[in-house]
């Protein structure tokens, strides 16, 4: 059974971090591209950063450049995202997602909740 399985979310003041994990179980995701998205109240989901399977290429959305950063560790299936200076507009529910390529999502995690207080 595939899962993706994300943690590292919380309740944080505007200006603080948060480092979230999402760890792959069920199968090999080493060639597969890895993403972080979220979804606000109200709001449709949206990509935050993307990954390609070799670490070598990554996106990011115009509002999160230069405050979060996409990684992964293929020896350990966990793709990570670090949020810095995190504002209120930031709150939502955060996804992780792999495919077979950038772009596309075959497997979506749960979602895990992160709350920036002004």
């Amino acid at each position: 059974q595939v899962q993706l399985a994300e943690s590292g979310g919380g309740l944080v003041q505007a200006g603080g971090s948060l480092r979230l994990s999402c760890a792959a179980s069920g199968r090999t995701f080493s060639s597969y591209a890895r993403g972080w998205f979220r979804q606000a109240p109200g709001k449709e989901r949206e990509v935050v950063a993307d990954i390609d399977w070799s670490g070598g290429s990554t996106y990011y959305a115009d509002s999160v450049k230069g405050r979060f950063t996409i990684s992964r560790d293929n020896a350990k299936s966990t793709v990570y995202l670090q949020m810095n200076s995190l504002k209120p507009e930031d709150t939502a529910v955060y996804y992780c997602a792999a495919g077979r390529r950038v772009g596309m999502v075959d497997y979506w995690g749960q979602g895990t909740q992160v709350t920036v207080s002004s």
